[in-house]
């Protein structure tokens, strides 16, 4: 099972690194710069209101599916119609329930016009997300990771004849934006579509009351487990837009997602981890197989270019946001200055959060597989209060910086937990040695950032390269990226060891 992770997470991460941080920074980011902050985050808090709901598409399905086919590859034909019929159900009643709420709070106008499409395109991709998840809870990991990057490929090719042709001779707007994001989802969602009929055979829609009820018993503990994290992580920018005047609360969301672009990048990676343990967690679970090792393996390597990436981040955040960013028609220097430093600053706090992330994605998968929702969910919905008390008392006196810090507390404080009831509940066994390697790779990484900014003349970029190079080398000496217990892994020789 270690072997088949690593094989396919390199696959993955490839293919994510070939085609998502040219869509966050060569598309996503221009289509800030050329909207205009103000703009955008008024686009940005709509979209993550329509993210707060997310799970209404879904009410756990997905997961439940991926780990339900894993052990039980048979299903995938039982049962694809009737989910199937359920996702087309549950899009309904998730428009029904997002434009309520949004006109509860006072949205109207443009707001809900936008609301409309952006949550369209939620629909679609809950619906790639559930065929996905069919086709990576078969192991055809290759084929997922494929299916990983299609959307994003599409939106660059859509949205960057829209941004740099004028083909349309319209003046380039948020909606345009949106709608190219509409036509990549469908044209993904056809592929998945086709790749699972391909392995069930006909789709042929049904509605069978009694496994409606089933499949939903099973999932809602996914579901609420989803809806707790989904309102922690992703309610920020929409507090900041309701807490603060007009126009102020689009302009500092607009600052927030400045930095929250490349969090968002980084969690995207981390996530692959996610999504190749789910399946092979549950399986090793069934079959009474121990998880420590695939979990050491995975820990130590996400976390290991977690500390590298933030040290780095803490270091030259203000650097990578002028290079990223570009001054608005109309905005002054000050103007200017004064949002740059701001991002800059919320960028810092928002990337050290992403430990805690990063952690979530191993353990808390862990915890999923073995089904202890129970406490996942406890532990998330001390998460959502913690954030929502903290940005309620935060943003309107320090803004979108104040929803930063609120991030941070509630990702470090829910990854603590969840490692503490992960060795817990599974008995898990890692050594002090590899704790104390991961702090020694944080540390000496920081030192090494203070001593290129102090001594070394060379442009920020090359200092850059040569930290995140530094704190890779640093980590394969101190052995908590084991080269060699990686290519034992990828050669089998560790599987081999393991039997006898």
């Amino acid at each position: 099972m270690q072997k088949k992770f690593l094989k396919n997470l390199i696959f993955l991460l490839f293919l994510n690194l070939l085609v998502k941080p040219f869509w966050i920074l060569g598309i996503d980011r221009q289509v800030q710069n050329v909207t205009g902050t103000q703009e955008y985050g008024f686009y940005f808090a709509v979209f993550n209101f329509s993210y707060l709901f997310f799970i209404f598409l879904d009410l756990g399905i997905t997961n439940f599916n991926n780990r339900n086919i894993a052990r039980h590859n048979q299903h995938l034909r039982e049962h694809f119609g009737g989910m199937a019929t359920m996702k087309l159900l549950l899009g309904i009643g998730y428009g029904m329930l997002v434009f309520i709420v949004a006109l509860l709070i006072g949205y109207q106008g443009r707001q809900l016009y936008l609301l409309a499409w952006v949550g369209f395109n939620q629909f679609l991709l809950s619906f790639i997300l559930y065929l996905r998840s069919n086709i990576s809870g078969l192991l055809l990991f290759s084929t997922d990771s494929v299916l990983s990057v299609t959307d994003r490929l599409l939106m660059i090719l859509f949205v960057g004849i829209l941004l740099w042709t004028g083909v349309l001779g319209h003046r380039f707007s948020i909606e345009w934006f949106v709608y190219a994001q509409t036509l990549a989802y469908l044209c993904t969602a056809m592929a998945a579509l086709w790749i699972v009929l391909r392995k069930s055979g006909r789709l042929k829609l049904y509605w069978d009351f009694a496994f409606f009820k089933m499949v939903l018993r099973r999932s809602l503990p996914f579901a609420l487990l989803v809806l707790l994290m989904s309102f922690y992580s992703r309610m920020d920018s929409v507090m900041i837009e309701r807490l603060l005047p007009h126009p102020l609360g689009d302009q500092q969301a607009g600052v927030y997602a400045q930095a929250y672009r490349l969090l968002d990048a980084a969690q995207n990676m981390a996530y692959l981890f996610a999504v190749l343990l789910l399946p092979l967690f549950s399986k090793m679970l069934k079959e009474r197989k121990p998880v420590d090792g695939l979990t050491k393996l995975s820990f130590s390597i996400i976390m290991s270019g977690a500390l590298v990436l933030v040290v780095a981040i803490h270091f030259f955040a203000k650097d990578i946001m002028l290079l990223m960013y570009s001054q608005h028609a109309g905005e002054t220097n000050r103007a200017f200055d004064l949002r740059i430093g701001q991002s800059a600053l919320i960028f810092k706090l928002l990337m050290w959060s992403f430990v805690g992330v990063s952690s979530n994605y191993i353990f808390g998968t862990l915890l999923t597989a073995n089904n202890s929702l129970k406490t996942l969910n406890y532990i998330a919905l001390l998460g959502l209060l913690l954030n929502f008390s903290l940005n309620w008392i935060l943003i309107p006196r320090y803004h979108a910086v104040g929803s930063a810090v609120a991030t941070l507390a509630t990702q470090l404080i829910t990854a603590v937990l969840q490692v503490v009831f992960a060795f817990t509940i599974l008995h898990l066994k890692f050594r002090l040695g590899m704790w104390m390697r991961l702090l020694l790779l944080l540390a000496g990484t920081f030192l090494m950032a203070v001593l290129l900014q102090r001594f070394n003349p060379v442009p920020w970029e090359v200092q850059l390269v040569l930290l995140t190079v530094s704190g890779l080398l640093l980590g394969i000496v101190l052995k908590t990226l084991d080269i060699r217990e990686f290519m034992a892994v990828l050669t089998g020789k560790a599987d081999k060891k393991a039997e006898r």
